[in-house]
């Protein structure tokens, strides 16, 4: 219920795709995906997680692509006319 709320308050689905190399391969890159709730432009969950990262993870980081989700409108919501369990 909480996310909900957030987005309510114009939060989005954020999407991080986030490129590194590892101290031990520093010839290989590889990707680690993260996603949360975050407001954009400012990305305060984001620039969190990546604080995170450079203070206790080893890995070098290569490069960050962020992509997020419109906002939330009510013409997106409608009634469910019928409910089925499959199972």
């Amino acid at each position: 219920m909480q996310d909900f709320r957030r987005q309510l308050l114009d939060y989005r689905l954020t999407t991080l795709d986030v490129t590194y190399h590892l101290p031990d391969h520093p010839d290989l890159l590889q990707t680690f995906l993260w996603q949360c709730l975050d407001l954009p432009p400012r990305f305060p969950a984001v620039e969190q997680f990546l604080e995170h990262w450079r203070r206790t993870i080893e890995a070098r980081l290569h490069s960050v692509r962020i992509a997020y989700g419109a906002p939330l409108a009510d013409g997106r919501w409608r009634h469910v006319e019928e409910l089925r369990r499959l199972h």
